[in-house]
Order: C-alpha cells, then structure tokens, then sequence
C-alpha cells in the first residue's frame, strides 16, 4: 500500500469526519482549511439515529452526548391559527425502534468534536489557509494545487469542499449551485431570554404560507436555536450575510403572536440562501471524488445534510480498506453505495419544503392528512433512520 497521504480540500464536519474515519482504519490523510482556523460557522442542526450510529463507528459518542440536547418530540404547528399538525414522540418507542436517539447540537459544537478526534490522531495532518483549486492525476497519485500554487501530492484526493467546492466542476461540471428562492434567518439566544410562552424541551416547527420557523435548545439546553425560513427573490450568495428584519417581519406578518415573541427577540440575524443541485450518480474521476455537500448538496428541510457527509465518511473509509487503499475500486463502489441514499434525501428534502410552506386549500389538506397520523409511528422516516 502507499504510503502517501489522502489529500482532503475542506475541513468542515465532512472533511474532518472523513479524516477520522481513514484514520481510525490505518490511513494517513492531510486536510486542507482554506481559512485560517479549523471551525464552522451556523447555528443548531439535528442529528437523527442513522448519525449517532456514526458516531458510534468513529468513537466520538460519548463526547457528543455530553454537549448536544435530546428533545422529547418533534412537533409541527400551524402557524396561522396555532392548532398541532403532528408530532414525533422521541422518547421510549423511538429508542426501541432505531436503537439511538434523535439529538440537536450547535453546528461549531459537532465540528470541535470531530476536530479534536483528528488533533489526537497521528495520522491526520491538518493545514489552515490553503485552498486547494485544482489537480493533477498522475499513474501513482494526485497533486493537489492550491491558489497560491503550491503543490501537495497524494495517493488520492477528496473534495469536501462543499456547496461552491472547486473540485466539482472539474469532475462533474453542471454549472452553479440551483437557488431555491427560500432564505434562511437563523439566530442563537441564550436560553435564559427566551420568553416562557415558547420555551420548551420539543423541537417544534410552526409552518405557514411560505414561511416556516423552528426552534430548539442546544448545548445542554443552554442556548435556544431559532430559523426563520421565506420564500425570496432577494438574495446574497454566502452563508454568513447579515439578514433585512424587516422584511422578516413582513414575511411573517400574520402569524401567531409565539411566533414573533421569537422574532421580536433577535437583534442581529444571519441570512442565507438555501440551495441544492440535482442529483448524480456519478462525483469521482479516477483517484477523486466528492463527499457531502460537494457531492450532493440538499436544501435543510430534511435536516439530513450533515448526517450524510458523515455516513459518506464512514462508507468510503471502510471501502478503501476493503479494497486494501484502491482508489480506482472504491470510489466507484463508494458512488454505488451513496448515490441512491443520498438523491433519496435531495428529492425528500425539496419535498418536505413544499409540505411546510404549504398554503390555502393545499395547506388544509397537508394539516388534515398529517393530524391523524400516531405520535409513535415512524415508518414513514424508517428509511432514513435506520441508517446504513
């Protein structure tokens, strides 16, 4: 086997889950930060059972129970007139029927995670401030190429670069990412200034016409995540833009008093445009491939992407030492495993996004064919919960 390193362009959740999971089966890898600190920027995300599954497979369970939150369900209200659509119950039946719970946690707080796993680890090299922009396949290896036009050579090389990854064109090119037309406003309070009326141990989602917010505690239930989500057709590219409150607040102008006790609260929001690609069955190119969002990069609606990145990880460590370090073999057997799973979960997620913004007579029926479903019964998201 080489003794080069695997070259990972982008060291967020999934390219440092990646790196974990070579290094836990014998692979030496470098991972390559394009800013000058390994971090995440965002707010809360949710991790269903098929993730801590993960977790689990890369030994870092213990440490991501000790900081996310587990909420007792995951409630859908009417926005307009405040009544229940439905709920998940998450306690007892839905730890007997997926063997793991359903968990909320601050995105910075999974990554630092994950990141201090790779810290520990004497096969993983992580570099900040470089950005890989191109690369070489050469008959023993790739070369990496940064913007400043340093080379790095390895025995494969991994694009984790998410939604805007450099890496995609050169192996998939299908052009820029799709604009949904939704934004998201997403803020993060201290748990002790939200106000009583909406405080609560549920994950809970008030869906209106074209409109849905969300919130949830975090760390431990020290912090209060809240996601303001419209339909838009103004928008900046980016993750990390300051949001228009008022348009927020004409966008939700007629919605429950709840939901602007919370939207009242915020000062400084951040904006960002939701957007996605079409799915492919195909991200590798000889000794490259993609993973997570660079791969296949889906709208929040399914509060999935993360889980994928990492289940991606996982699936693509354990081929490679299946293949005893193959590149050519495993990225196609990794495409194989992952496409279906993945697009599955692109096409659900715009789906689902439909079904929260729903309005007038289409509203109506998603809240009388959502109300008589059982709090307990979970075939409707076994196939993603299940795992892998």
């Amino acid at each position: 086997m080489t003794t080069k390193p695997i070259l990972i362009s982008g060291g967020g959740i999934g390219g440092c889950a990646c790196a974990l999971a070579l290094s836990n089966n014998g692979f030496s890898c470098q991972v390559f930060e394009q800013s000058k600190d390994f971090g995440e920027i965002g707010a809360g995300i949710q991790l269903g059972p098929n993730v801590h599954k993960m977790f689990e497979i890369l030994g870092i369970n213990k440490k991501i129970e000790e900081i996310a939150f587990y909420p007792d369900n995951l409630i859908m209200r009417d926005a307009i007139n405040g009544t229940e659509i439905t709920r998940v119950d998450l306690g007892k039946p839905f730890l007997e029927r997926f063997k793991a719970p359903y968990g909320v946690i601050h995105r910075a707080d999974l990554h630092k995670v994950i990141y201090q796993s790779c810290l520990d680890s004497e096969n993983i090299d992580l570099l900040t401030s470089v950005s890989i922009v191109d690369f070489e396949e050469h008959q023993d290896g790739v070369r990496a190429i940064a913007d400043d036009g340093t080379s790095y050579d390895g025995m494969a090389l991994i694009g984790a670069d998410g939604l805007w990854s450099e890496i995609r064109p050169k192996i998939v090119g299908d052009g820029k990412p799709r604009v949904s037309g939704h934004v998201a406003y997403r803020a993060v309070l201290p748990v002790e200034e939200v106000p009583k009326e909406v405080c609560s141990d549920d994950v809970v989602l008030w869906a209106g016409p074209k409109t849905h917010l969300v919130h949830y505690k975090l760390r431990r239930g020290e912090l209060f995540n809240i996601v303001a989500v419209f339909h838009s057709d103004k928008y900046e590219e980016g993750w990390d833009a300051f949001g228009d409150p008022e348009e927020l607040n004409k966008r939700f102008q007629n919605e429950r008093p709840e939901v602007h006790m919370l939207l009242d609260k915020i000062e400084d929001w951040k904006m960002w445009v939701l957007c996605d690609r079409e799915p492919v069955k195909y991200w590798s190119k000889g000794k490259v491939t993609l993973l997570g969002d660079a791969a296949h990069p889906m709208l929040q609606y399914l509060a999935a992407g993360a889980g994928m990145a990492i289940e991606d990880s996982v699936v693509l460590s354990n081929l490679l030492k299946e293949h005893n370090g193959d590149t050519g073999t495993t990225f196609k057997a990794y495409e194989n495993a992952r496409y279906l799973r993945t697009g599955r979960v692109q096409t659900a997620a715009r789906i689902y996004g439909d079904i929260y913004h729903a309005s007038g007579v289409v509203g109506e029926l998603r809240s009388l064919m959502l109300s008589g479903r059982s709090p307990t019964n979970y075939e409707g998201v076994a196939w993603l919960y299940d795992g892998i």
